[in-house]
């Protein structure tokens, strides 16, 4: 049933979007625990109200028993130098030695009259006994990394409402042995659990294999129903367009899961409001039965549209789904969060990969590999929100969860729904692991270990129960069986066939990462890379996979972030075909090769990390430059690997551990615009790609060279135009370049103006000398540059670099947002626009954005390039 009603609706453009009920609240204060092997009392005794705990270690939930001993300084911070080898190895010390009992005392009175009390677990690795107030909750040991656990615990609750929780936590049944394979042994993956923690070529194994409560603990309370698990299905039939004034209408389609807990029959409603519209269902439910309402389906007039990064507004609506009894009374309501969207996917049959589409347009994906947050699952919403926002700021539209880490948190996909950012979520396999390969490393051969994990039943299980949790988001975008490898025949079955179709049922579901059905393999070998620094050429000349999961360079950060964790006797630049430092070695750096060079000899590690930066930004330009040339030609998306790090790891990442930028994003910025002019150094071709939904007329396109001391030469000036969603080539420029760049290199400055003069992209690059070196960067004269900045806004400042017309070219400027009290970089900080050069009688404006909590912060921007001195000014 559909009805007017007279509350008011508005639509929120707000970034929380877990569910929560009539009144929920989390326990995640206030815990203390001990190892088991120093209390042999029963769970029964611990979770007695009147049981002490007081000389127990006070513990971190959510959160795992490393990060409680690390807290509690029993162990040293794993991140720094060659820390973790200082932390015992559960293979080593026994499961035991990581097995912990947590307690906790909570007040919540014994209910009254049909009220009921809940207690929801969102994740616990890996296996559990539950107790509270001298009961035990699970009457079997309760196992799983990816399965939420719910007790009605209403009877149990203290008559003066003082209640005890006890949770004794054990490590996965399996640890595996980290023997420096990827996933160690491999034996990790016989439990449903993440396997990175065995170590992999990226990181190093975690200590407890992350064993602990490692996500929220809620305590609901509804009444006698409990809703549960709404979904929020929207269909968006035909093209359309992201600034239309007027929309045609929506399919909104709506159910929910309702229980029962009482022993009596309740008659009453099941609805939500939707656009000052209430849309509801009638509804008998049995006593002690949990029962999944579908709602009518609803047509939404004028739907504000969700759109991916670059293409359009991410809107968001929210709504509340209430049960109301026959007597008028609310019994629960639930809050959701959803976009308006609709995913399909068709075979491009010239490229041969999978093509997406939102709303009825096509879409080129511009992704990024994600591992986890952080490597011992300490996550906060503000953290998520960054680093997403970062992916953002790459002007990516897609994140890959790999299959080695999680199905992501809720709060993850908050920021990706927030910022417009596709995620391609895997589950939890790997080729290395699961037995694609042949390994010495391993310790059972591929065919044993194509059949994990051991419990078929369990991954099934949490696959079922996972989906239920993030299906609402409008950012996730594809289901995949796994990283590399299918699952086992009968689990990845029972997902494509049974799972998916009765849970979700509108994504597309990819056997693995780089399957057939989502990038035909025409080269053979495994299907994704390469890895590592490449020649610049190599992105644009060099055909490769058509949807490449995985391909990826280098990532070194800049002095200031090496200095974060390692000592100073390690603080050494890498020297070419010579040994690495044992902490480069240990935080998995992989070389530049001779790239550094080419910009002359290294002089210590400052000089390294800034030639580093230097190659940071023109490989992941050139990355996806190169891809964008061939759009829809070769390539229907790509994915990087990857550009992030879950720890403080010397390769694939956009920023560092402690959220510090470095070029390599900034690269990317630039070479993923929505609307871009570039230079393919293949064919000394100009081109423009534009991956928006508009023709896009009358752009003055602007072609300028400079030499190494400044002096400028117009080599054209021509208006052009570019139709949606294409690519093409306009003007050879190879007599002109070849001349330039010959003896000393040269600078290519393109622009795209519009009617107002105004640039719409921007492009600037440094051109090698015929020898493929860069002797001229090597003579620069300095330039004395004028910086201002003013505050615009709470943690907001505007900075303005200004470079006068007597002076060489300002190149390769960083940007940073310094603690005046500290000196140190205030993190995170979000710039518009970074590593930028200026020419000439030229000025830029940047705005840098950062968290305003910390108010006794005066921070002051800091300007400092490759042939600039630094420049602080206050704002």
């Amino acid at each position: 049933m559909v009805y007017k009603n007279f509350i008011t609706y508005s639509l929120l453009l707000i970034n929380i979007f877990y569910l929560h009920a009539q009144e929920q609240y989390e326990l995640n204060s206030g815990w203390k625990c001990i190892n088991i092997e120093k209390i042999k009392v029963s769970g029964e005794k611990i979770s007695a109200p009147n049981f002490s705990t007081k000389d127990w270690m006070n513990a971190t939930v959510p959160g795992t028993v490393l990060t409680t001993l690390i807290n509690n300084k029993i162990f040293p911070d794993p991140f720094y130098g060659m820390n973790n080898e200082l932390i015992p190895d559960i293979y080593k010390t026994g499961k035991d030695f990581y097995t912990y009992w947590f307690a906790k005392d909570f007040k919540e009175n014994f209910p009254k009259d049909d009220q009921q009390v809940w207690l929801h677990f969102r994740g616990i690795n890996y296996s559990c006994e539950v107790y509270l107030n001298g009961h035990k909750l699970n009457d079997k040991i309760f196992k799983g990394m990816f399965l939420r656990q719910d007790y009605n615990i209403t009877s149990l609750l203290a008559k003066d409402g003082n209640n005890k929780l006890a949770v004794v936590v054990f490590p996965p049944d399996v640890v595996g042995n980290p023997n420096g394979g990827q996933g160690g042994d491999g034996e990790i993956a016989r439990n449903v659990t993440h396997q990175y923690v065995a170590g992999w070529d990226w990181i190093q194994p975690i200590r407890d294999r992350n064993t602990g409560i490692w996500d929220k603990v809620t305590i609901e309370k509804t009444g006698a129903i409990n809703i549960s698990n709404a979904h929020v299905i929207t269909m968006v039939p035909g093209a359309r367009l992201p600034d239309a004034k007027m929309q045609q209408p929506a399919i909104i389609k709506a159910s929910a899961e309702l229980e029962n807990s009482s022993s009596k029959n309740i008659n009453g409603l099941l609805k939500f409001t939707l656009n000052g519209d209430v849309i509801s269902i009638a509804v008998n439910l049995q006593a002690h039965t949990k029962t999944e309402i579908k709602l009518p389906d609803y047509n939404l007039q004028n739907p504000k549209l969700w759109w991916p990064n670059g293409y359009g507004e991410q809107n968001l609506y929210h709504t509340t789904f209430v049960f109301e009894t026959d007597s008028k009374n609310i019994s629960d309501k639930e809050n959701i969060d959803f976009g308006v969207r609709e995913l399909t996917t068709t075979w491009n049959t010239t490229t041969r990969s999978r093509q997406a589409f939102i709303n009825g347009q096509p879409i080129f994906i511009k992704g990024g590999n994600w591992i986890i947050s952080d490597e011992l699952l300490r996550f906060t919403d503000e953290r998520y929100d960054a680093e997403v926002r970062f992916h953002r700021d790459m002007n990516l539209n897609l994140i890959r969860v790999w299959g080695g880490a999680l199905l992501e948190r809720p709060e993850f996909y908050n920021a990706c729904d927030k910022y417009g950012l596709l995620v391609f979520q895997d589950f939890w396999n790997s080729g290395d692991c699961n037995g694609r390969w042949l390994d010495p490393q391993k310790k059972e051969d591929q065919w044993t270990r194509r059949n994990y994990p051991d419990d078929h039943e369990l991954f099934l299980n949490s696959v079922a129960d996972q989906v239920k949790m993030i299906r609402n988001h409008p950012s996730l975008a594809f289901w995949c069986g796994g990283n590399e490898i299918t699952p086992p025949a009968d689990i990845l079955s029972a997902m494509k066939d049974s799972i998916m179709p009765a849970l979700d049922g509108t994504r597309y579901f990819f056997d693995y990462s780089n399957s057939d059905s989502m990038s035909y393999n025409f080269l053979g070998g495994n299907g994704d890379g390469p890895y590592g620094v490449q020649p610049l050429k190599t992105f644009w000349a060099d055909k490769t996979f058509p949807f490449n999961s995985e391909i990826g360079s280098v990532g070194v950060g800049d002095y200031e972030s090496l200095e974060r964790f390692m000592p100073k006797e390690n603080l050494n630049a890498p020297i070419y075909h010579s040994k690495e430092d044992s902490v480069w070695r240990y935080h998995k750096y992989i070389g530049y090769d001779s790239t550094v060079y080419k910009y002359g000899s290294i002089k210590d590690l400052k000089d390294f990390t800034l030639k580093a930066q230097l190659v940071n930004y023109d490989q992941y330009r050139a990355l996806m430059e190169g891809f964008s040339s061939h759009m829809w030609e070769w390539y229907t998306g790509t994915i990087i690997w990857k550009t992030q790090n879950p720890w403080t790891a010397l390769r694939g990442q956009m920023y560092d551990y402690y959220l510090d930028v470095n070029a390599c994003l900034y690269g990317l910025h630039n070479g993923s615009e929505p609307l871009h002019v570039m230079f393919d150094p293949i064919e000394n071709m100009i081109m423009i790609v534009n991956n928006t939904f508009s023709f896009h007329r009358d752009m003055m396109l602007e072609v300028k060279a400079y030499n190494k001391e400044g002096k400028e030469k117009i080599l054209t000036q021509v208006y052009e135009e570019i139709g949606p969603s294409t690519v093409r080539k306009y003007i050879d420029m190879t007599r002109e370049i070849n001349k330039l760049r010959k003896e000393e290199g040269a600078f290519l400055l393109l622009r795209l103006l519009d009617n107002n003069k105004q640039p719409v992209s921007e492009n600037f690059y440094w051109l090698p000398d015929s020898t493929g070196n860069y002797s001229g960067l090597q003579q620069m004269k300095k330039a004395s540059i004028n910086v201002s900045a003013k505050k615009i806004g709470d943690g907001k400042i505007s900075v303005t670099i200004n470079n006068p017309k007597e002076n060489t070219v300002a190149f390769f400027n960083r940007i940073s947002l310094i603690n005046l009290q500290t000196n140190q970089r205030i993190l995170p900080a979000f710039f518009s626009d970074n590593y930028i050069s200026i020419v000439p009688g030229a000025s830029k404006t940047i705005v840098v954005d950062y968290n305003i909590s910390a108010k006794e912060i005066k921070p002051i921007i800091s300007v400092k390039g490759w042939n600039v001195d630094e420049v602080r000014v206050s704002p």
